[in-house]
């Protein structure tokens, strides 16, 4: 899998297990390096993936050359700025498509043209409807 794979948010209920272990395993390809936290919900991904995780509480932030979390960390810290910066507050409601429009912009942030291609390309997608 690509280095710089471009991940798109979904929202999920809650934080179990058994919610976010399918949405990985159906989302990333194993085999794959998957750095985490060390929350409980992701210690059984070692069989299918090169995982790794660092402890936080333990004052681990970076396990070996390559398991960390400082970019996905870094990722968060960026879309809080921007939505205190300019939107002040989100509905949790809306919140899915703020954070997926904010990863869409930084996972294309070094090839504008594309980013281009894909808005226009989109324009001729249906619109999203409110559920």
């Amino acid at each position: 899998m690509n280095a710089r794979a471009v991940w798109s948010p979904v929202p999920v209920p809650d934080e179990t297990k058994y919610t976010l272990e399918p949405i990985i395993r159906e989302s990333v390809e194993s085999g794959t390096v998957v750095s985490s936290n060390g929350h409980y919900a992701y210690r059984d991904l070692s069989g299918d993936y090169a995982h790794g995780y660092v402890d936080h509480s333990a004052k681990e932030y970076v396990r070996g050359e390559h398991h960390h979390t400082n970019s996905i960390e870094g990722h968060w810290s960026l879309l809080k700025r921007a939505i205190k910066g300019t939107h002040v507050h989100i509905s949790s409601k809306h919140a899915w498509k703020y954070i997926a429009e904010f990863s869409y912009r930084r996972n294309m942030r070094h090839s504008h043209w594309a980013m281009f291609n894909l808005l226009v390309q989109a324009f001729a997608l249906p619109r999203l409807r409110e559920s």
